[in-house]
């Protein structure tokens, strides 16, 4: 698919490969997504004066919250959504690590 057209619905696919390529087109929205995320969080590293900032266990906590919260609204198994959101959340930590420290010499 690799448009911005509606992904086909899971009903609507006659066969594996058709579910396959809908499947893929998802991915390829995730992966753009993501993107644009991990750019917010290279943005946090510049604004950041402090490293001891970069972690902040109470805003993990609302984000997987609002995640949870958003995950009931849609559909998606609570399990599923707090588990790859703690590892995004803990992935995109170390990026902005990574990031802070590369700013300071």
């Amino acid at each position: 698919m690799q448009n911005d057209a509606p992904p086909r619905k899971p009903e609507d696919c006659a066969d594996m490969a058709q579910l396959r390529e809908a499947i893929d087109d998802l991915d390829q929205r995730l992966v753009r997504l993501l993107a644009r995320r991990q750019a917010y969080i290279e943005r946090a590293a510049i604004l950041k004066q402090d490293r001891a900032l970069v972690r902040d266990e109470a805003r993990i906590e609302d984000v997987v919250e609002k995640v949870l919260a958003e995950a009931r609204k849609a559909g998606l198994s609570a399990a599923i959504a707090e588990s790859v959101w703690r590892v995004l959340i803990e992935r995109s930590i170390n990026h902005e690590f990574d990031r802070f420290d590369a700013k300071t010499p």
